[in-house]
């Protein structure tokens, strides 16, 4: 009886020990995936200190249990956990890449062409084609109330945990950038999701250049024999394309968004793999995969990877003057659409501004007419929350605020406020929980500000 309860108990074990072993097989390449991408990018991309990265962006569990090895001789990130490991590349004009479906081998032999920025030195240009500002203050706006709701915000109170920087704009000008004290103008910051956005952006030049129709289906040959040849850029671009895709972020497993960005090298491939689970066009359901499914085709589209890569730099960034933009790629070469840009806080205020002035760039249409009225009409099935890659305040989430207010939104809470009424762009960046900031009370004081004149 006693040798029976005994083999029992050690079956009992070898199961448990057995289930632990397969469910952390299933989350290491997440944790190790996560802290080798976020470092490689946070060290080579940004400008930051491993200490920096680690300490907040990668501090949470269980990814702050990864071991971090940086090799900048090779401009390389290898993280352990247990048996388990992750590395990621950088690549000149390419950022960051996480090692994954690909070889080490074959990341590095992805290719930037050779494309300068624009001419000239930046300081001495004037804002916004340069970063030389201008020495006076345009008239309605307070500064004292608006430098005291900077104060609030630097403080680090619960209200505004983890703030990196804020710049503000107001009729054209930088009224007022402030940066944590472990973080300066040359910084580049992580999008995340704000690179929707940019994606929108790219899409819109190519529809400039007649390349891409909105309206048309895709064609992709695995969607060739069901109902997802229907799906348009269009669908795509306004989350309601009825593709399935969990995008739950969540520390103790995979979904479809992290498994994506973590486990798979062709991100395009993982996301045009997914099921229909409704009418192309009816039903809103916010998806990283849907912009990475545009990427993919704009890469297609173009048919040359040296022109692909190239093109968010000559068609978007020069023309704007944001020479820190760097768009990282998966594996496989094509941009991360839904969440790897970097920049710094002004080039993320140009891109406000572009939008401010309805894609039109100091005289020069880089957008095509429309399309920010395009970009800002809400999507079918999402009550006036969400436009193209862009969310919106139809729905009334500010209801105190313009209703013209739209907005780029990244995880850790990354955000772009654009308010043409207000002739108005506020850039936020930072490292903080979701829920935490009270945007509420952020877009109140700024706007405040605007009720007196300059002091």
């Amino acid at each position: 009886m006693k040798r029976l309860i005994l083999r029992s108990l050690l079956v009992t074990v070898v199961i448990l020990l057995s289930g632990i072993l397969l469910y952390i097989n299933y989350i290491a390449p997440g944790i190790t995936g996560y802290a080798a991408k976020n470092l490689a990018s946070g060290v080579f991309v940004a400008g930051r200190t491993q200490e920096s990265i680690e300490k907040e962006d990668i501090n949470f569990f269980p990814v702050q249990y990864s071991k971090n090895f940086v090799d900048l001789e090779n401009m390389e990130v290898t993280s352990k956990f247990l048996f388990w490991k992750s590395k990621a590349l950088f690549n000149e004009g390419l950022g960051s890449t996480l090692v994954t479906d690909f070889s080490a081998s074959d990341v590095e032999r992805l290719d930037y062409p050779a494309v300068g920025l624009p001419d000239g030195d930046p300081d001495t240009i004037p804002w916004p084609a340069g970063d030389l500002l201008c020495d006076t203050v345009p008239s309605g706006i307070n500064m004292q109330v608006l430098n005291e709701m900077l104060d609030r915000v630097f403080e680090d109170t619960v209200a505004y945990r983890g703030t990196f920087a804020v710049t503000v704009v107001y009729k054209d000008q930088i009224v007022a950038e402030r940066f944590r004290s472990d973080f300066n103008p040359e910084i580049r910051f992580l999008s995340w999701s704000m690179a929707k956005s940019f994606t929108n952006a790219m899409v819109g030049t190519m529809v400039k250049e007649g390349l891409v129709d909105i309206d048309k289906p895709l064609g992709i040959e695995e969607w060739a024999n069901d109902d997802r040849s229907k799906i348009t850029l269009r669908h795509l671009m306004n989350m309601n394309s009825g593709l399935e895709f969990n995008e739950e972020y969540s520390k103790l497993k995979l979904t479809d968004a992290t498994t994506m960005l973590l486990k798979n090298g062709d991100m395009f491939d993982y996301a045009i793999s997914k099921d229909l689970i409704a009418e192309p066009g009816t039903v809103w359901s916010y998806s990283s995969g849907s912009s990475n499914i545009i990427q993919g085709y704009l890469r297609s589209v173009i048919g040359d990877d040296s022109r692909y890569h190239s093109w968010p730099r000559t068609s978007l960034f020069n023309k704007i003057g944001m020479r820190s933009a760097v768009w990282e790629v998966d594996a496989s070469g094509t941009f991360v659409g839904s969440s790897y840009l970097y920049a710094t806080m002004r080039d993320y205020a140009r891109f406000g501004l572009l939008y401010l002035h309805d894609g039109n760039w100091m005289g020069e249409q880089v957008l095509p007419e429309g399309w920010v009225k395009f970009t800002s009409t809400p999507a079918e099935g999402s009550d006036g929350e969400y436009g193209a890659l862009f969310w919106l305040n139809d729905s009334g989430e500010f209801s105190d605020k313009p209703d013209d207010l739209f907005y780029c939104v990244g995880y850790d809470d990354q955000r772009i406020f654009i308010i043409p009424s207000e002739d108005l762009v506020v850039v936020r960046t930072g490292c903080t929980p979701r829920g935490v900031i009270d945007w509420q009370a952020f877009l109140n004081d700024i706007l405040a500000s605007l009720d007196g004149q300059c002091k």
